[in-house]
């Protein structure tokens, strides 16, 4: 049987970002679904990561003469709209007939960052056609396969990539019981994997569980590898899946262009801690020496604001993202930074920042 995704296009109407979850849970096959909002194990990390925010509060401040806020901010050279960007998040063709492609484009109508992942079910020239001009990154899960690694890194840096963003977090899945329950295996192919298979006996991923997928991915990311990638791309490279102070300090020694805090938004180890909590101490360690950028658990302006005055230079979302495509395409993945931008201006305001330069320089209050 043919899978059947959303082919809407249009502006969406959000209340708030997590409502949008169980609308699109109405309009979406069983196992697509599960897939994509599912965390492993007992998805506690999962839960944590949102509700960690409630720990820290924000002083509202008066007198300040602020009549509105300005998002505008700054990645190296890349001029950006807001702080807020897209987390790369893999086979979005589940969600929508145009998958990566359309996300492409709504995230470059809000003038922030796209990242196409290496289990994209658009190619990476594709995506780049659809909002030519627009920054993108590609987001790499190293093979075994050294001439994989060559071979899509290649494409990426043909295709205008304006950085490589390295998950390290990821060199097996974690356990994730929505998918089990669900028998679920991918029912569309990956592109940029079948493109290597015409030449290899790779596969394209279709027909495959996580577990399969994952079974070609490097194992023993070291070091050593973000050297490799910068050698290859001459590109910066952002890591991705850094929970801890010490493995930040890592990164940067070897050479990380940019230290990405996640937890992979708790679908890996479950137990382990809100990438919030973490955030703070990670911070600290880096120092400014490289930027920071922060995902997992964001659901609100509020959120993206605390991420940003506890050290993180940009804030990414992920399934809000993939549910706004859902729903509406390329206009619905605008409508949900539409919607953040509006949160965070406002939680600005009261705030008595006009920046995000200011905002990075609020202090928080413990709860």
């Amino acid at each position: 049987m043919t899978y059947q995704a959303s082919k809407e296009e249009h502006p969406i109407e959000i209340v708030n970002i997590a409502s949008l979850e169980k609308r699109a849970q109405e309009t979406m096959e069983a196992g697509a679904f599960g897939y994509i909002r599912g965390g492993s194990e007992d998805e506690w990390t999962m839960a944590e990561n949102t509700s960690s925010f409630n720990k820290k509060t924000i002083m509202p401040r008066v007198l300040r003469g602020i009549d509105s806020a300005d998002l505008h901010t700054k990645l190296w050279d890349i001029q950006l709209e807001t702080p807020i960007i897209q987390a790369p998040s893999a086979a979005q063709g589940l969600a929508h007939t145009n998958g990566e492609a359309d996300t492409a484009k709504g995230v470059a109508a809000a003038g922030s960052i796209f990242s196409i992942s290496t289990y994209a079910n658009t190619t990476i020239e594709d995506a780049a056609a659809a909002a030519p001009n627009a920054p993108q990154f590609f987001q790499l899960y190293m093979s075994k396969d050294d001439g994989f690694n060559k071979f899509i890194l290649d494409k990426a840096v043909k295709a205008g990539a304006k950085a490589i963003v390295l998950t390290v977090d990821s060199t097996l899945g974690g356990y994730r019981e929505e998918d089990v329950i669900n028998h679920f295996q991918f029912p569309l192919p990956m592109p940029n994997l079948a493109a290597y298979s015409e030449q290899s006996e790779s596969g394209d991923g279709a027909g495959k569980g996580i577990a399969e997928i994952y079974a070609a991915a490097k194992q023993a990311i070291e070091p050593e590898d973000i050297q490799k990638i910068k050698t290859l791309t001459n590109l910066p490279v952002v890591v991705k899946g850094i929970q801890s102070p010490e493995d930040a300090e890592v990164a940067i020694a070897a050479g990380a262009d940019g230290i990405w805090v996640s937890n992979h938004v708790g679908r890996q180890l479950d137990g382990g801690p809100a990438s919030f909590d973490v955030l703070p101490e990670i911070a600290a360690v880096v120092n400014k020496r490289v930027p920071i950028v922060f995902d997992s658990g964001v659901r609100r302006g509020e959120h993206v604001f605390k991420a940003l005055a506890s050290g993180a230079d940009l804030v990414a979302i992920g399934r809000p993202v993939i549910y706004g495509l859902n729903l509406g395409g390329a206009e619905g993945v605008k409508s949900v930074f539409d919607h953040l931008n509006k949160e965070l201006s406002i939680t600005m305001q009261l705030a008595g920042t006009k920046t995000i330069e200011e905002v990075k320089n609020t202090k928080l209050f413990s709860y």
